[in-house]
């Protein structure tokens, strides 16, 4: 039986417990490393066989690591992924692992001249929903897709140290770049900081892209509803991703306008089944962790960072939109 590749992880807050939970199932989860000792003293009961530091050259120094994990606070993980990039580990990086494009660049240059693996936490590229919708895009059942929107909205989790389009727009971008498979060729958003000076709660982006497609995303954390759903429009046939729903994630509607020959040029309505292929119950932080894990032992050809990256220059391209640069 193969070795468990032996991992260190850097960041133990609410999703870092999440992450380590992940880790220590499908790997050898060697070093816990977190700056609060009492993070680490209540994580350590969970995770015995594991030692704890709070010190992340330290876990750097071990030759025996293979990986490393990096879930701390934003503004580090790109210090963090490059110092275990040249220490030679493979990283693993929660979203997003750099706050500049040209951060992004130097993360993925490292790698691949170290020949490690460098994977962004695109948790929702890993969900079982979002999964499906991919294989409704290629398998040409929806028809030709004409644009696709995102709504991420709660009452909550007010940040104050990154904002709406940072905070949650990462999750359906990343999506949105992955079902279209291109970069936006325009990229624009509004919105305006109602709580934190120069914190924007609300957002509204808009993006165009080579292919004539567009899309739209609605970011807050101001807002009634709890909301985390994906909607993609095609010419023959429209599925929305919805995570909210327990059970239907994602529901195809056989609807859409056509144009008949004998109508002389007007457009109608088409209106049919509407029905929700079953979803798997697999937890995606599972399926995620083990992607990697599967990259680190077989080798990557850089996709994943390459995704990275894209997703990191749309992120910057939007906040100079809203910045108004």
């Amino acid at each position: 039986m193969e070795a468990l590749v032996r991992v260190a992880q850097a960041g133990l807050g609410a999703w870092g417990a999440n992450l380590v939970r992940n880790v220590d199932e499908v790997a050898d989860l060697a070093w816990i490393c977190d700056s609060s000792q009492e993070r680490l003293d209540a994580l350590a009961r969970r995770h015995p066989a594991a030692r704890t530091t709070t010190s992340f050259d330290e876990i750097l120094a071990d030759p025996s690591i293979e990986a490393v994990v990096v879930a701390t606070p934003v503004p580090t993980h790109y210090t963090l992924a490059r110092d275990a990039l040249q220490a030679g580990k493979h990283v693993f990086v929660e979203k997003p692992p750099a706050m500049h494009a040209d951060e992004m660049v130097d993360l993925v240059r490292l790698a691949e001249e170290r020949g490690r693996v460098l994977m962004p936490g695109h948790l929702l590229l890993y969900h079982p929903g979002v999964r499906k919708l991919k294989e409704l895009v290629e398998s040409g059942d929806l028809g030709e897709v004409l644009c696709v929107y995102g709504n991420r909205q709660n009452l909550g989790t007010i940040r104050t140290n990154e904002n709406a389009l940072w905070s949650l727009g990462v999750h359906d971008l990343s999506v949105i770049l992955h079902l279209i498979g291109e970069e936006p060729d325009e990229a624009w958003a509004h919105g305006n900081a109602f709580l934190t000076p120069g914190v924007e709660d609300v957002v509204f982006c808009y993006l165009h892209f080579p292919s004539g497609k567009i899309a739209h995303l609605h970011l807050s954390w101001l807002d009634p509803h709890k909301m985390r759903k994906l909607t993609v429009v095609g010419r023959d046939k429209m599925a929305v991703f919805d995570d909210m729903e327990l059970e239907r994630k994602i529901t195809v509607y056989e609807k859409a306008p056509e144009q008949p020959a004998q109508t002389y040029g007007e457009w109608r309505t088409r209106t049919g089944d509407i029905f929700s292929p079953k979803i798997a119950n697999d937890e995606p932080l599972r399926l995620e962790m083990q992607h990697f894990l599967r990259l680190v032992r077989n080798g990557t050809d850089g996709t994943e960072a390459r995704d990275g990256l894209a997703v990191v220059r749309v992120l910057e391209r939007l906040t100079a939109s809203l910045r108004g640069s």
